[in-house]
């Protein structure tokens, strides 16, 4: 549970909206700016279970001739770098419209500053589940 799964995720076990969690500008970054924590509202689009979060990252080259660019999402063409599956302790029953509200820390690991180290906090307030946690993750 504490390590991400990087897997591929068919498009159709997407239930949620998806949320831009950050903005990165490589040509302008400094070393403490691959720490952050943002906020997220996740909707969902039809009636389900939530098992897990599921993260990706887009690229877009912009200092080009012509702009270029990708996603490694799930509703994207395939990639090497594929998703990563942070999975819930709790199962998630959500209906149309509920919101899964929370936030994303994100930070180099102290120790090991090629790993990741995560903070996932969720909350549901839904007709059929109620819930509320925080889960902590190492991506290696």
């Amino acid at each position: 549970m504490m390590e991400p799964l990087v897997d591929t995720v068919d498009q159709n076990q997407i239930v949620t909206n998806s949320q831009l969690l950050k903005t990165m500008d490589i040509s302008k970054m400094a070393a403490g700016d691959v720490s952050f924590t943002a906020p997220f509202k996740l909707v969902a689009e039809r009636d389900d279970y939530i098992h897990a979060l599921v993260a990706y990252f887009d690229v877009s080259f912009t200092k080009c001739h012509k702009l270029m660019g990708f996603s490694t999402g799930p509703k994207s063409r395939a990639t090497h770098w594929k998703q990563t599956v942070l999975y819930l302790e709790d199962v998630l029953t959500v209906c149309e419209g509920e919101a899964i509200v929370g936030s994303m820390t994100v930070a180099p690991n102290k120790k090991n500053p090629r790993d990741v180290d995560i903070m996932l906090k969720y909350s549901l307030n839904g007709r059929r589940c109620l819930a509320s946690r925080t889960q902590y993750y190492r991506m290696r």
